[in-house]
């Protein structure tokens, strides 16, 4: 017994349409991606230069269950994030101790799935 049910179908999801309506519009966005997670099979996406500071990781997804976002610079980890994908959104405060790459991985057991994130500095 899960404790998460399964939601619609994303097979056939307008994701830019989705995320629209679901991602609060934010100044200052830092990074950001959203797309449809089809296995279990992380997604990853890396991002060049990402300055140092504070910031706020707002990550959503739907389909049922729940997906996961991993945040990692230069290679060390910095936070895990969960969202339940039922198209509601969760934030984190997170640190970037350092100039440099920064990358962010998508996954969930309950694929497929769609989602969306975005980091933006922290106010």
């Amino acid at each position: 017994m899960t404790a998460c049910s399964s939601g619609g179908s994303v097979s056939n999801a307008d994701i830019p349409a989705w995320k629209a309506t679901t991602m609060p519009s934010a100044a200052g966005v830092v990074v950001e991606d959203s797309g449809k997670i089809p296995n279990r099979d992380p997604l990853v996406k890396s991002f060049a230069n990402v300055a140092a500071g504070s910031y706020t990781l707002t990550v959503a997804c739907d389909g049922g269950g729940k997906a996961f976002f991993d945040v990692s610079s230069a290679g060390t980890q910095i936070t895990e994030a969960g969202a339940a994908c039922n198209g509601s959104r969760e934030t984190s405060r997170i640190k970037i101790p350092s100039t440099g790459p920064l990358s962010i991985s998508a996954s969930s057991v309950d694929a497929p799935v769609i989602y969306a994130y975005q980091l933006v500095p922290a106010s």
